[in-house]
């Protein structure tokens, strides 16, 4: 419920604040007093976009803020969807910059309007009498339908399901397209990935096989030097080991003379180790040696496979390749196991339809059972609202589509006159019947469900006396578990309020300002009278007005 509004800079309004109770609230004042500005700021509140020309003066800021009690309203979970923080009491600010800029918060945090608007439709429901296409839509039908059906757990299960049957549906679709696709593939995938297995590839091998194939196609060559260096070692005569053995001795003799000596003879003795180590090499080096042309030929074949390959796939090194051959094997391996894959998927499809399905039917037959109770109840309260010759029907019909909300399509249907035929709501009903339409589904709701706080703004006009009394009543039911407010012109409908505010102008140093006040009992008597009778109201005026308060 609404527990306080404050509006500074805005329209006629300078500076605002009041306080709310719950129960029936009245507003009431001349025409042109500025009830549209208060409901002008309220919708600022609910998200309606800003305009610059409404700020009162143009240089300074213009706040409207409105604090709620949402306690009972079971918002945390749209609260979380939205990224707010929850509040029991939970502010809502906006704030028009004098460069025109607007800025929106809920409980001290910065939202954009999407989400203003979404959080204040479950708020504050601002309803006049050219406010009422919300009757002739389809959301709302369905909504006023379910709440007296009792419907809102089985809608959550079939949304739940509803998500999944579309996931399944869309991954169907995804891997019957991909069979289609993969099909006019396979054989390239096939060719391609049978003759990287037949390359039999090896990570690294390309290095491996390029070395081995330059020794094989050098041997000669290689032979050759192998043996020079073999003899430049190891000739017994003039070899090179031969001579360092001799300059060993020599420097070996020399060694206890002096430190220096026996430290040239040692590193004489280490590099005599190596060279024996190098000599004994080359020896294994020329005994591995060996002429093999057949091994030529296949690592040469071998090698212009692989770089036929990496031509070919447009890559520089075998491990990409081998990735390559993986990846067409994956691929080829899931093109031939889609069809088992779509099997499985039809499976889980059908069995989540034929749930959908189940919960499809418990929604309808919920619904068709609370149609006729829903019917009785709306035409006795259009009977009371000066309505007698109204019917109502609800055409409910089954689709083959799973919709959002089951598979139903819904129309209300109306007939004003005695023996009229039914239309549609929309074209059937004039301005003045939707509004007491509505007033009476609203009225009905109340007992179904938690309604948001709602302002009805001069709905009564073009009532007479006694009907808006009817409607005065049906407010003040309504008002019992709900927070209502009314703007009326009716004193029959004035005299129902629990709390009344009137509206009003007056001129302060020259510059005629907006104020709302709320009016104490004799205050409210004469406004009442007011109403009755004028502002030159008469002593019977008064009395009726305390008639009609009492």
């Amino acid at each position: 419920m609404l527990i306080a509004l404050s509006i500074k800079n805005y329209a006629l309004i300078d500076s605002l604040q009041v306080n709310f109770n719950n129960g029936l609230t009245i507003i009431t004042g001349e025409t042109g007093a500025g009830k549209s500005i208060l409901l002008g700021g309220l919708s600022l509140i609910l998200g309606k976009r800003a305009d610059l020309s409404s700020v009162k003066n143009a240089s300074e800021k213009c706040i409207i803020e409105a604090t709620f009690d949402i306690a009972n309203y079971n918002l945390e979970t749209l609260f979380k969807a939205e990224d707010l923080d929850y509040e029991p009491q939970t502010i809502i600010r906006r704030e028009i910059l004098p460069s025109g800029k607007s800025r929106a918060f809920v409980n001290d945090t910065p939202v954009n309007l999407d989400s203003l608007q979404v959080l204040g439709e479950r708020l504050l429901d601002i309803h006049s009498q050219h406010q009422t296409l919300q009757l002739t839509n389809d959301d709302f039908q369905f909504q006023v339908i379910d709440a007296l059906a009792d419907n809102s757990k089985v809608l959550q299960d079939y949304a739940e399901q509803l998500r999944a049957f579309k996931v399944l549906k869309s991954e169907l679709k995804k891997f019957q397209t991909q069979k289609i696709e993969a099909a006019k593939e396979l054989d390239y995938n096939l060719f391609l990935l049978k003759e990287l297995e037949e390359a039999n590839l090896l990570d690294g091998e390309l290095e491996s096989l390029e070395e081995e194939y330059e020794t094989l196609n050098n041997i000669e060559e290689i032979g050759e030097r192998l043996t020079t260096t073999h003899e430049l070692l190891g000739n017994p005569e003039l070899g090179i080991v031969t001579q360092l053995t001799e300059i060993k001795n020599q420097l070996t003799k020399l060694a206890p003379y002096s430190a220096d000596y026996k430290l040239v003879s040692e590193r004489v003795v280490s590099s005599l180790i190596e060279l024996d180590d190098i000599f004994a090499e080359i020896e294994t080096l020329q005994e591995a040696l060996e002429a093999d042309p057949n091994r030529l030929n296949t690592v040469n074949a071998k090698l212009q496979v692989i770089n036929n390959l990496l031509q070919k796939h447009a890559v520089a090194e075998v491990s990409e390749l081998i990735q390559i051959k993986n990846d067409l094997s994956d691929n080829v391996s899931f093109t031939e196991n889609l069809d088992t894959v779509i099997a499985d998927k039809e499976k889980d499809l059908l069995k989540v339809e034929n749930q959908l399905s189940t919960f499809a039917t418990k929604i309808h037959n919920n619904r068709e059972k609370a149609i006729p109770g829903f019917i009785k109840q709306l035409e006795v309260l259009l009977e009371t609202l000066g309505m007698p010759n109204a019917r109502f029907n609800v055409e409910l019909t089954h689709s083959e589509t799973f919709l959002s909300n089951g598979n139903d399509e819904l129309k209300f249907l109306f007939s004003a006159n005695k023996g009229g035929q039914f239309n549609e709501l929309k074209k059937a009903a004039s301005g003045g019947e939707l509004s007491r339409i509505m007033l009476a589904i609203k009225s009905i709701l109340t007992n179904y469900t938690q309604l948001p706080t709602i302002m009805f703004d001069e709905i009564d006009t073009g009532v007479s006396g006694e009907i808006s009394n009817k409607m005065a009543l049906i407010m003040q039911q309504m008002s019992k578990t709900m927070q209502v407010f009314t703007i009326t012109h009716l004193p029959q409908i004035a005299a129902k309020g629990d709390v009344h505010f009137k509206v009003f102008k007056e001129d302060v140093e020259e510059v005629t300002q907006t104020q709302l006040k709320r009016l104490n009992p004799e205050e409210r008597i004469v406004e009442i009278a007011q109403m009755l009778g004028g502002i030159n109201m008469s002593s019977s005026a008064i009395e009726h007005a305390k008639q009609l308060l009492n």
